[in-house]
């Protein structure tokens, strides 16, 4: 799935600095081949952040460094792995630039610095980005596997229909709002249609792929009775529309 780099903007919120200048990006290419979108955007736009309180690799000025260095400090190209976060315990988080997808976008793995293991965490930048937010603020994966599915490729989602599938930074404050756990009970609120309908998802129980269209004035415990199903697999509706 292809980030929404308006939705990443809201989890990160509007840039305070000038972003990276194109050239540095454009000269960081040159000696370590395309970076993948999201992160090029990242660059362009904020140019530099962190994120549990280590920093994320920015792009060095061209003019003041030798072409190992195209970026910053520890991380630098092994082979098929990109390494661009580095954890106070030594852990790196990298671009598997071996399975680069058509659109891009680079998975990013977490490399044990004890066993030199690599496990999964998102499926671009973006996603890596929402993972850690959610984690943040204590949300874990998400409110069900669907959804963390979502979060590992873009921190939520606007179609074009108006339809929006809430980021980690908007799915608490939605569903304190319309206190979803007082009427609906076993539900979360995982989106909306920019209509007044809810988008309505279990986070217990084995269906966890389901979502049910439903007034948001209309809430209660009978929501796959009441409510419209809008489709019994998100992630693959998502793909396909």
């Amino acid at each position: 799935m292809t980030p929404d780099l308006e939705q990443v903007r809201a989890l990160l919120g509007a840039p305070h600095r000038a972003g990276t200048p194109p050239h540095w990006i454009e000269h960081a290419e040159v000696v370590l081949g395309p970076l993948p979108p999201s992160y090029r955007w990242w660059l362009a736009e904020y140019g530099s952040g962190a994120v549990g309180g280590a920093s994320i690799a920015t792009v060095s000025p061209p003019e003041y460094v030798e072409d190992s260095d195209a970026i910053t400090a520890a991380w630098r190209r092994d082979d098929d792995r990109l390494c661009f976060h580095v954890e106070d315990d030594g852990a790196e988080h990298r671009f598997a630039l071996d399975r680069r997808r058509a659109d891009g976008e680079c998975p990013i793995v977490r490399r044990d610095p004890f066993d030199g293991e690599e496990d999964p965490v998102a499926e671009t930048f973006a996603g890596f980005l929402a993972v850690h937010d959610a984690r943040a603020r204590g949300l874990r994966d998400g409110p069900n596997p669907t959804i963390a599915h979502l979060w590992r490729a873009t921190p939520g989602l606007l179609r074009p229909d108006g339809l929006l599938l809430y980021g980690p930074h908007e799915i608490a404050e939605r569903n304190e709002t319309f206190e979803v756990a007082r009427y609906a009970p076993g539900w979360t609120l995982v989106g909306d249609d920019s209509g007044g309908r809810g988008l309505l998802m279990r986070h217990h129980g084995r269906d966890r792929r389901s979502v049910y269209v439903l007034d948001l004035g209309a809430l209660g415990e009978d929501v796959a009775d009441v409510g419209d199903l809008l489709t019994d697999d998100l992630i693959g509706w998502l793909a396909a529309v």
